[in-house]
């Protein structure tokens, strides 16, 4: 398999995997306050920031991965 290839693909696996365990921190953390105050579980502004920086960062990872394997392999 082509290295440029193959790097996207593990960098893109990576970003899948870190989404979705950062989803789920965020997701048992808004829901364990709203337990504690009583209240429905709603993301407030910081929890939507760190999930816009994650998913953004998740897209860059595979480019950066391919030029990773490109350099080293290719």
């Amino acid at each position: 398999m082509n290295p440029v290839v193959q790097g996207a693909l593990i960098g893109l696996g990576i970003g899948v995997v870190l989404v979705v365990f950062e989803y789920l921190l965020i997701s048992q953390a808004v829901h364990d306050r709203a337990k504690k105050f009583n209240r429905k579980p709603v993301f407030d502004v910081t929890e939507r920031r760190r999930m816009a920086t994650i998913m953004r960062f998740a897209a860059v990872l595979p480019i950066g991965f391919a030029a990773a394997f490109w350099f080293i392999w290719g």
